[in-house]
């Protein structure tokens, strides 16, 4: 028997404009998009809200924080993973990679048990058919890290992955190019000047040995595979080259705008933080979204660490950078669907699936009202 669904009264947001109309939804796919209002009985009528297409989150680190709400607090990890997924859920998040961490620089040896743990309860709580979201897996490679590679060695075949991306947290590279800041953190976090000088020279010790043999293995790994490779935290024009020349074609999270911009010039996607550009800037002293987002070198958005900024992060780009509202909305849904290659979402389109979220603005903010995946609804 046919399932069906009827909204209405709805600003509809497709991928070239904004519309009033009404959808129909049938087995789970958007069968019919119609302009006007619908007398069906039955049908929902949602208002003149907006609806837009389910977000696709190619990046959270949500689940670390319900793993440790507190420090030293450690939650149990099925709870923990039920909890990030209703959080997930009521921010408009249909799919989402939960982004989890392979090998340990020393900042905290914990994340290395929340990934064993969250790719176990992924597999078994996405088979118990009990998750309200779709989850996928995102392996984040620390490439300086001795012991990422037997991990990734572990998990490389994951049913469930999806996506891979290349990382180096040494003071004086990426997120902590400025190794002067990184010093100023440690320090403000209890450690003496001693003890971090010994740290970095330790770590830049440790990069000079295992990056560069872990980089080419990974890339080894997942050549044609499919499964879309991300540098994390590029720093500056020649290292997005040699990403380019080896054939990595996402920039995720780029410290400046020299990388984003030859980023585009490789035509490398360039993912961005939702929570840089809600907060209005970087937490760690990096590029602001807002003005890599005005030059046009932002192609999607990601949560980071707060899934319910993307959607108002998309809302902010039309302030910020006069994106129309179909362009910004596509940074949270098509362009991150398609960069995963999963090409029956991200869309407001007959035939795809039914992952919608009603939208409501309250002086300006969109404040998520219901939320449907594949035409069930969820939130």
């Amino acid at each position: 028997m046919n399932q069906e669904t009827i909204l209405t009264n709805a600003r509809l947001v497709l991928p070239d404009r904004v519309q009033e109309g009404t959808l129909l939804l049938r087995d789970g796919l958007i069968a019919e998009v119609a302009p006007g209002r619908s007398a069906a009985p039955g049908a929902i009528d949602l208002g003149g809200d907006h609806l837009i297409p389910g977000v696709v989150d190619v990046h959270t680190d949500n689940l670390e924080r319900q793993v440790l709400p507190r420090s030293m607090a450690r939650w149990p990890s099925v709870s923990a993973f039920l909890a990030h997924d209703g959080q997930v859920a009521v921010a408009g998040v249909t799919t989402v990679l939960d982004a989890l961490c392979l090998g340990d620089l020393g900042f905290d040896e914990s994340r290395l048990q929340t990934a064993r743990d969250g790719i176990r309860d992924l597999g078994d709580l996405t088979a118990a058919g009990v998750l309200k979201t779709e989850h996928f897996l995102h392996l984040r490679c620390e490439l300086p890290a001795t012991d990422m590679l037997p991990m990734l060695e572990e998990f490389h075949d994951d049913p469930h992955l999806r996506m891979v991306s290349l990382m180096d947290h040494t003071p004086g590279v990426g997120q902590y190019v400025n190794a002067e800041h990184y010093k100023r953190m440690r320090v403000k976090a209890g450690r003496t000047p001693e003890e971090v000088d010994n740290r970095i020279a330790e770590l830049t010790a440790q990069r000079e040995r295992f990056a560069e043999a872990h980089r080419r293995a990974v890339l080894a790994l997942f050549e044609g595979r499919g499964i879309p490779v991300a540098m994390h935290d590029d720093w500056d024009a020649a290292v997005v080259a040699r990403n380019a020349a080896d054939g990595i074609e996402i920039s995720e999270f780029p410290v400046n705008l020299e990388a984003a911009r030859a980023a585009r010039a490789h035509g490398m996607a360039v993912i961005a933080g939702a929570p840089n550009l809600v907060r209005g800037g970087s937490h760690s002293g990096n590029v602001a979204v807002a003005d890599l987002a005005r030059e046009g070198l932002v192609d999607i958005i990601a949560s980071d660490y707060v899934p319910p900024a993307m959607i108002e992060a998309a809302w902010r780009l039309t302030e910020v950078a006069g994106m129309s509202l179909p362009a910004a909305v596509a940074t949270v849904t098509d362009n991150p669907a398609r960069s995963l290659h999963l090409d029956d979402r991200g869309r407001i389109a007959p035939g795809l699936r039914a992952d919608l979220v009603r939208v409501r603005e309250f002086g300006g903010m969109p404040v998520v009202q219901a939320v449907w995946r594949g035409g069930a609804r969820i939130a």
